[in-house]
C-alpha cells in the first residue's frame, strides 16, 4: 500500500484509470440514463444522446399521479411557484415552543383542525411545502420525417460516456438511418451542445417545453399546455425562445447551422442545413430580458474536454485494481464514477438536492444536513474549489439563520435543514428540530483549510470563512444546558440524525452523534479562529470540555438519552460519534467497536439510506476494524446498489442518491489517505493482510 501527499507529481496513469470505467450502454436501461453537466446545470438523456424517448425512462410520481420521466434538463436557478392568491407566508406555520432558553419560534407543521387539504396539511403548509419547486427547462429529441421518433424505430444502440472529456457518444440505427450523436455540457455556462452525424435524411431535432410540476419528484407536466407560454423569435444564428410559467421567465438561445421554426405551441424544430452533420447548442438563462451569446457546438465540446481533463489530472487518485479481493473492481468503478457524478450534480453554488440535477426530490430543495455527504469529499480529493462554490450561499442566508437563533433565545446562527434557494425554511415536523447540520460550516472550513495547508491560500481561506465559523460556534456554545451532573446537555425539543425518533422530539435529549459533533465543532472553531489571527470566545472551549458523554447501555451507545431501547431503523447515527466525527475523547473506542458489532447484528438496512454505509465504514476504520470497513462500504443491500450509471439507487421514486456517492468518496479518502492519529500505516482503513493493494496520491488527510 502507498499514499502520497498533495502536491506530489502524479505517478498513477490517471487517464487509463478513468477510461477503464467509461460507461458503455447497449440498448435501453430504463433506470440508468446518463447525464452531462457542470454542477449548476445538467441534462439527462437516453441512448440517443438526447431526450428522444422519455417514456422509456419512467419516473413514478411520488404522489401517485401520472408517470413522469427521468429525462430532462435542470439548472440550479430554475424555480417556479404556483400562484398564491391567499398570500401564504412562513409566519402562517410558525409555532411557539417552550424550551430551556424560553419560548422559541419554530417553522413547524401544526396540523390544526381548520383549513386542511385532502393531504392532511393546512392550506399554508401545503403551499409552502410545494413552492417553490424546480422545473425542467427543455427536452430535445430526434425526429423522423417531421414527427417524434418512435421507440420501435430504434435499433442497434450503443452509447459511451467518455469520462475524460465529459462527453457522450451515442451510435444508433433510427428508422433505418445510422446516426452518431455527440453530447456535452459547457463547463462554465448553462449550455448543451449536440452534434448529429450520419444519414440525416428526414432527421431533425425537436426541442419541447412543459409546465412546471409541484410534485415531490417530477419537474415537468405535459398535461397542462395552457399553464405556460412559449414565444420563438428568429435570430441570425438560430432562435431565441422566451418562456413564461406564471411569474417565472427564462430564455433559451438556439444556435445551429441548420434551419429553425416553431413546432406547435411549445416547441422548436431544428433541421440540418445539408447532408452529414447537424450542430446544435441550447443555452438557457433566467429572466426575460437580453440577447444571448450562444457558443458554437465545437466550442462547447472543446471546453468540456479541457475542463474534464484538468479535473481528473489535478485531483487525487486511488487505484485498488491490483487487489486480490474480488470486490476491488466494483469499488474502483464506484470511486471513478462517483467523482464524475458529484462534479455534475453536487458542485453548484447552492447546496444540492439529494438527487442532484438528475430528477427532483423534495421538489428540488436543498437539505443542509446532507451537504457534507455531497461535497465534503471535494477538498479531501484535492478539489476544494468545487465545495467553495456553495459556501457563499451561507453568507447570503446568514441573516435568516441569525433571526432563527434570535427567535429561539440564542446568539449566532441556527442553520436550517430543508430550504428554498433563498434560505427560507420549509414547514416540517422534523427539519426545524434537527441539529446535526449545525457544525457543517466548521467542518467545511477545516477541510478547505487542510487542502490549502502550507500555502499562501491557507491564510485567505481562514480569513474568508472565519465569520461563518464564529456565527456557527456562538449558537453551538449557547444551546447546551447544565444538568444535575454538572455536565452540559443538548436539550429537547430536538430530532436526532436518526429521524425515526421524531415522535418524541419534545423529550429527546443528548443524541450520541450530536454530542460528539458539538465538542468537535467548538474546539475546531476555536482553533480556526486562532489560526486566522483572531481571539475565539473562551466559553467555546469551556463548553466543549463540559459536554456530556453519550449514554451507554449494556456496553453500547444509546441513540439518545431516553428510557427506551434503541430503534433499529433509519440511520445508525450513534456510530458517527467516532467515525464521521474524529476522536474527541468523549466516547470510548471499545464501546464504539461494540456498538458497531451490535448494529451490524440486526439493523434494518432496508430502512437505511445510501450514506449510512460509508458512514458506518468510517466508524469501522477508526476503531481498528478495516475488514469490516470494506465489508460495510460494499455491503450488498438494496440502498447500497450502484447502477451502471454509477448512481446510488434508493427507490423507484428516488432513483439516485448523491449522498451515497459523495459519502463513498469521503470514506475512501479516510480509509486510503488516513486521519489524524491513525498510527501512520498507509491506507489504514483497508486490511493489511495483503488482500488489498491500495495506491493513492493527492488525498488530504482527514481530521
Amino acid at each position: 500500500m502507498s499514499a502520497t501527499p498533495p502536491g506530489t507529481p502524479p505517478r498513477l496513469d490517471r487517464r487509463a484509470l478513468v477510461a477503464a470505467h467509461d460507461v458503455v450502454v447497449r440498448g435501453v436501461l430504463p433506470a440508468s440514463p446518463l447525464s452531462v453537466g457542470n454542477g449548476r446545470f445538467a441534462t439527462t438523456v437516453d441512448v440517443t444522446g438526447l431526450h428522444t424517448f422519455p417514456q422509456l425512462h419512467p419516473l413514478p410520481d411520488a404522489g401517485g399521479g401520472p408517470l413522469g420521466s427521468m429525462l430532462g434538463t435542470l439548472a440550479e436557478w430554475a424555480w417556479h411557484s404556483d400562484p398564491d392568491p391567499a398570500g401564504h407566508r412562513t409566519a402562517d406555520v410558525e409555532r411557539v415552543v417552550d424550551t430551556p432558553h424560553g419560548p422559541a419560534v419554530y417553522v413547524d407543521m401544526t396540523r390544526g383542525a381548520d383549513g386542511r387539504s385532502a393531504a392532511g396539511l393546512s392550506a399554508a403548509e401545503a403551499h409552502l411545502r410545494a413552492n417553490p419547486h424546480r422545473f425542467d427547462l427543455f427536452r430535445a429529441g430526434l425526429t423522423v420525417d417531421g414527427r417524434p421518433a418512435r421507440p420501435h424505430e430504434l435499433r442497434d444502440a450503443e452509447q459511451r460516456l467518455d469520462l475524460w472529456s465529459g462527453t457522450l457518444v451515442s451510435r444508433v440505427d433510427l428508422a433505418g438511418r445510422r446516426l452518431e450523436v455527440t453530447t456535452a455540457a459547457h463547463p462554465h455556462a448553462d449550455a448543451l451542445a449536440v452534434r448529429v452525424r450520419g444519414d440525416l435524411t428526414g432527421i431533425g431535432v425537436r426541442v419541447t417545453f412543459g409546465a412546471a410540476s409541484p410534485s415531490w419528484n417530477l419537474s415537468r407536466d405535459d398535461g397542462r399546455p395552457g399553464a405556460h407560454r412559449t414565444e420563438v423569435r428568429a435570430t441570425a444564428t438560430g432562435a431565441l425562445v422566451h418562456r413564461a410559467l406564471d411569474a417565472t421567465r427564462y430564455r433559451l438561445g438556439v444556435r445551429t447551422d441548420g434551419g429553425v421554426r416553431p413546432a406547435g405551441a411549445h416547441g422548436v424544430d431544428v433541421a440540418p442545413a445539408g447532408a452529414g452533420v447537424l450542430d446544435l447548442v441550447l443555452l438557457a438563462a433566467p429572466g426575460a430580458e437580453g440577447e444571448l451569446d450562444v457558443p458554437r457546438a465545437g466550442q462547447v465540446l472543446a471546453a468540456s474536454a479541457l475542463w474534464w481533463e484538468e479535473f481528473w489530472a489535478r485531483g487525487a487518485a486511488v487505484d485498488v485494481t491490483a487487489s486480490r479481493d474480488p470486490r476491488a473492481g466494483e469499488l474502483q468503478r464506484r470511486i471513478v464514477l462517483s467523482q464524475f457524478l458529484t462534479a455534475v450534480h453536487s458542485a453548484g453554488t447552492l447546496p444540492p438536492a439529494e438527487t442532484g440535477l438528475l430528477v427532483n426530490s423534495w421538489r428540488g430543495r436543498s437539505h443542509l444536513e446532507m451537504h457534507p455527504w455531497h461535497a465534503a469529499h471535494f477538498p479531501l480529493w484535492g478539489r476544494a474549489d468545487l465545495l467553495e462554490r456553495s459556501l457563499p450561499w451561507y453568507e447570503r442566508v446568514l441573516p435568516r439563520a441569525r433571526r432563527t437563533a434570535h427567535r429561539q433565545g440564542l446568539p449566532g446562527a441556527r442553520w436550517p435543514k430543508q430550504v428554498t434557494p433563498d434560505g427560507e425554511e420549509t414547514p416540517s415536523d422534523i427539519g426545524p428540530f434537527l441539529l446535526w447540520q449545525q457544525p457543517h460550516l466548521v467542518q467545511f472550513a477545516e477541510l478547505v483549510r487542510r487542502s490549502a495547508a502550507g500555502t499562501d491560500r491557507e491564510a485567505q481561506v481562514l480569513r474568508r470563512w472565519a465569520p461563518l465559523v464564529a456565527e456557527t460556534a456562538r449558537f453551538a456554545a449557547a444551546l447546551p444546558v447544565p444538568g444535575a451532573d454538572g455536565r452540559l446537555h443538548l436539550p429537547p425539543p430536538l430530532v436526532p440524525a436518526q429521524e425515526s425518533w421524531a415522535d418524541v422530539r419534545e423529550r429527546a435529549a443528548d443524541p450520541s452523534f450530536e454530542l460528539a459533533q458539538w465538542r468537535w465543532c467548538l474546539r475546531t472553531a476555536a482553533e480556526l479562529l486562532r489560526r486566522a489571527g483572531e481571539r475565539p470566545d473562551p466559553s467555546w472551549e469551556r463548553v466543549a470540555a463540559r459536554i456530556a458523554a453519550p449514554v451507554v447501555r449494556d456496553g453500547v451507545l444509546a441513540a439518545l438519552d431516553l428510557d427506551e431501547p434503541t430503534r433499529r431503523t433509519d440511520h445508525p447515527s450513534m456510530l458517527g460519534a467516532l467515525g464521521v466525527v474524529p476522536d474527541t475523547g468523549l466516547v470510548d473506542p471499545a464501546v464504539v467497536r461494540a456498538s458497531l458489532h451490535d448494529v451490524l447484528a440486526d439493523w434494518d438496512w432496508a430502512s437505511a439510506w445510501g450514506w449510512d454505509f460509508p458512514a458506518t465504514a468510517m466508524t469501522a476504520a477508526r476503531v481498528g476494524e478495516p475488514q469490516l470497513a470494506v465489508d460495510v462500504l460494499l455491503a450488498p443491500h438494496a440502498k447500497n446498489h450502484h447502477l451502471p450509471s454509477g448512481h446510488d439507487h434508493q427507490t423507484p421514486v428516488l432513483p439516485a442518491y448523491l449522498p451515497g456517492n459523495g459519502g463513498l468518496l469521503a470514506a475512501v479518502a479516510l480509509m486510503a489517505g488516513g486521519w489524524d492519529g491513525d498510527g501512520g500505516r498507509p491506507a489504514p482503513g483497508f486490511p493489511a493482510d495483503g488482500s488489498w493493494d491500495v495506491r493513492a496520491e493527492g488525498l488530504v488527510r482527514s481530521p
